[in-house]
């Protein structure tokens, strides 16, 4: 890959590059022409998840909850800040790389953590290797794994030598799991360089944070606190927005949009994306080990079905395969699977599994599951497979039910890349591989392919990739879910990013009220 095709490369190129991101950013907050008021606010937010299990530790991060807390404490050496999903430096005052393997990381001068310890090398350093270190249990350990050798040059010079080239590094990077923790912290305790200082953090129960007055970013971030809490039951989240007991909500369902948008000081805002809500069959278990019960279920799946009556046609069609229509390296060439009754009979007759009786847990933690599971189990009945649906509370759901029974559903939020995509869902080794899935040449086209230079083969690669992970893994995606945010019109600079709710997550730096 040349350098002229890196959007992130020479050092002059980056720095430049950062300080127009910056400006542009700084005059066109919110997108709507008006220039952001100086004047404070305090709001109260309501995502679909809060538990015991809550950190404030970005390694461990698992749940929007968790990825929202985190970008309002934290910064990482890169960020991606509208819906172009390009990385920009962030810690990084530039970055360098002529081979895609060896990267140079130079920071910028006086960052400041909330307790007054100035950021260095040093820092860098023991964030990104933590995330190697078993101990730490960091949800990126299999794509830390790439890290070769990490070291500091100086004060604020970081080296990183990675196993083999990654064209997509600095979007690796951007991720909340890379956020920058102070060096020696094997517990981080919310003492970052971001946007927000730690209040009070009570998990499962709220997340409050104040303006970090000597923030690095002028002018950000606007407002003087922000209260996060969980409201698990939707309706029960539409209502705290309708009575203004909160003031930005996530994971609306499509049948709540009336609701909202018959309220006049609410509005809602929709960002297509790869969001999918999976349903998950364990390939060490039986019978969802067996490949024709796979084959089975996917081709009894009426994806338009789906579509219209839970996402009210406000997703989009998927082909058990992760990467949406939308995003780059899709491959149209795989078949569109649809509704075949007539074959799942075929798989199960040839698999012997008439009559098997097996529960699916489904949970309204996961997007539409529960509905999901209720069709399938609907047109399982006329293909010999007995399917009883066991809705099981949110609260806990994570940490009891998912990825511990033969079929549970799975909640998948958007990546930006391909890499990550695969790294983290889909290579045998991955903490997040959900139905426990192996294949050799899969693993074999994931390093190469996170290497290759010519974008052609890197095409070729991906596209081999999802025709796998299509055929023989055992997920099944119906859909990709457009990402439904509900909020009060008072709070302004709002504008959809379609890495995950509430933009991306990164929300609070950007925002601002106004009465």
């Amino acid at each position: 890959m040349t350098v002229e095709a890196l959007p992130l490369s020479r050092r002059g190129f980056v720095s430049g590059l950062a300080g127009a991101s910056m400006l542009a950013i700084g005059a066109c907050s919110g997108g709507s022409g008006r220039r952001a008021p100086s004047t404070r606010g305090a709001i109260r937010v309501a995502t679909q998840l809060s538990s015991t299990s809550d950190t404030l530790d970005p390694a461990k991060g698992a749940t929007a909850t968790d990825y929202t807390r985190h970008f309002m404490l934290y910064n990482g050496l890169t960020t991606i800040e509208d819906e172009s999903l390009v990385a920009t430096p962030s810690l990084a005052l530039s970055i360098d790389s002529d081979d895609r393997r060896n990267w140079y990381f130079d920071l910028r001068r006086g960052i400041r953590f909330h307790d007054g310890s100035e950021l260095t090398s040093e820092d860098v350093v023991f964030s990104l290797l933590r995330h190697k270190d078993p101990a730490t249990g960091s949800k990126v350990a299999t794509v830390a794994e790439q890290f070769e050798e990490v070291t500091a040059d100086g004060k604020y010079g970081v080296r990183l030598r990675l196993t083999g080239p990654n064209a997509d590094l600095l979007t690796v990077l951007s991720q909340s799991h890379f956020l920058i923790v102070q060096a020696g912290k094997a517990d981080p305790d919310g003492t970052g360089t971001g946007p927000f200082r730690l209040s009070d953090f009570q998990p499962g129960v709220r997340t409050v944070v104040l303006r970090n007055a000597e923030y690095w970013i002028e002018g950000r971030p606007k407002l003087e606190r922000v209260e996060v809490i969980g409201i698990p039951d939707e309706v029960s989240r539409v209502n705290a927005l309708l009575s203004g007991d909160v003031h930005i909500i996530n994971a609306i369902s499509p049948h709540s949009t009336r609701r909202i948008e018959a309220e006049p000081s609410c509005a809602i805002m929709v960002s297509p994306s790869s969001l999918y809500s999976d349903l998950i069959m364990r390939q060490d278990e039986l019978p969802t080990g067996n490949p024709h019960f796979v084959l089975a279920v996917k081709n009894l799946i009426d994806r338009p079905l789906i579509n219209r009556a839970i996402y009210r046609n406000m997703s989009t069609i998927a082909n058990d395969q992760p990467i949406a229509p939308f995003q780059k390296y899709f491959n149209a060439e795989i078949p569109q699977r649809m509704l075949d009754l007539d074959k799942a009979r075929w798989h199960v007759r040839q698999g012997g599994l008439q009559g098997v009786r097996l529960p699916i847990y489904a949970t309204a933690a996961a997007n539409g599951s529960v509905d999901m599971a209720s069709i399938i189990q609907e047109y399982g009945s006329q293909v010999g497979l007995n399917f009883a649906v066991n809705r099981v509370p949110a609260d806990g759901y994570w940490s009891t039910h998912w990825m511990k029974h033969p079929m549970t559903f799975g909640d998948t939020n958007p990546r930006p890349t391909a890499d990550l995509i695969f790294s983290l869902f889909y290579d045998s080794k991955a903490d997040w591989n959900e139905s426990a899935w192996k294949n050799e040449r899969f693993d074999k086209l994931l390093v190469e392919a996170r290497g290759a230079t010519d974008e052609g083969l890197r095409a070729e690669m991906y596209g081999e990739m999802q025709q796998l992970v299509h055929d023989k893994c055992g997920l099944a995606i119906p859909v990709f879910i457009s990402l439904i945010d509900g909020y009060d019109k008072r709070l302004k600079g709002l504008r959809p990013i379609p890495l995950g709710g509430l933009m991306g997550y990164r929300f609070a730096e950007h925002v601002w009220w106004e009465d």
